[in-house]
């Protein structure tokens, strides 16, 4: 029943889901809602995939509008919630100021032109990625997809309990405070169950899968730089910048391999 309460935890604060229900939010739960976060990844994806497959197969939509409607489903499933760390974390980035600036600039609530550049720029591409991956269609596009949000999730978990929060309020420092060393244990476990769920589908769907992970590690250990050099830590920004920018990554990634290695 925890995992449970914990589970519609993570779904309240990063999608726009209406829970309403009043969840406890206290160590334990917001512990084990760290735990969740890959999960919840997993079933984004899981409707991303459902979604791509329910308008590819059962209906006479076009291939350009089956991809706005995943592309549309992407942004709105989570309410924006990361793009808004987005923005802020671009116009903090970009300003080139001190750390305490940057700090106060992601506070600001209104929106530079940097966070608008940044916005367009990821939105446009995911576009372009989600409407040329529509084109290849595939049973192993649609597994490829599922992985994406969960890859994306557990970075933005591994973050959270392994860099020091740049502040000492705020979302993540609030989740942080909650988390322990044995949080994370649980996402390779996650990650290798995925695996065995792929060999028994298919094995050739191991290959581009390993990809997607190395790069996602790759994007953890490269925000993990910045984060640190940058803005002296995590805030609920940073992480949500995180997500958006390892899922465009990964998006990026399986649009390439379709070209290069999955024909």
């Amino acid at each position: 029943m925890k995992m449970i309460k914990s589970f519609l935890i993570s779904l309240q604060f990063l999608t726009a889901f209406p829970i309403k229900m009043n969840l406890p939010m206290d160590k334990t739960h917001i512990e084990k809602s760290i735990k969740t976060f890959p999960l919840l990844g997993l079933f984004q994806g899981i409707l991303f995939s459902l979604l791509l497959y329910v308008l590819t197969e059962w209906t006479s939509l076009s291939l350009l509008a089956v991809a706005f409607a995943v592309w549309l489903f992407t942004i709105l499933l989570t309410g924006g919630i990361h793009l808004d760390g987005w923005m802020d974390a671009s116009d903090a980035y970009f300003s080139y100021q001190d750390r305490e600036k940057r700090l106060e600039i992601m506070q600001d609530p209104r929106t530079g032109a940097f966070g608008v550049m940044a916005v367009i720029i990821l939105l446009s591409s995911r576009f372009l990625f989600i409407y040329e991956i529509t084109s290849f269609g595939n049973s192993l596009t649609l597994l490829l997809i599922g992985l994406i949000p969960f890859l994306s999730k557990s970075v933005m978990g591994t973050m959270l309990l392994t860099i020091p929060a740049a502040k000492k309020d705020g979302l993540a420092s609030f989740f942080q405070k909650a988390g322990n060393s044995s949080t994370l244990k649980v996402y390779p476990f996650y990650l290798a169950a995925l695996y065995v769920c792929i060999l028994f589908i298919d094995n050739q769907f191991i290959l581009p899968s390993l990809v997607l992970t190395l790069i996602a590690i790759g994007c953890y250990l490269f925000i993990r730089k910045i984060s640190v050099t940058s803005f002296g830590g995590i805030t609920g920004d940073v992480l949500g910048a995180s997500v958006e920018g390892t899922e465009n990554i990964l998006w990026m990634t399986l649009w390439l391999l379709h070209y290069f290695a999955m024909g």
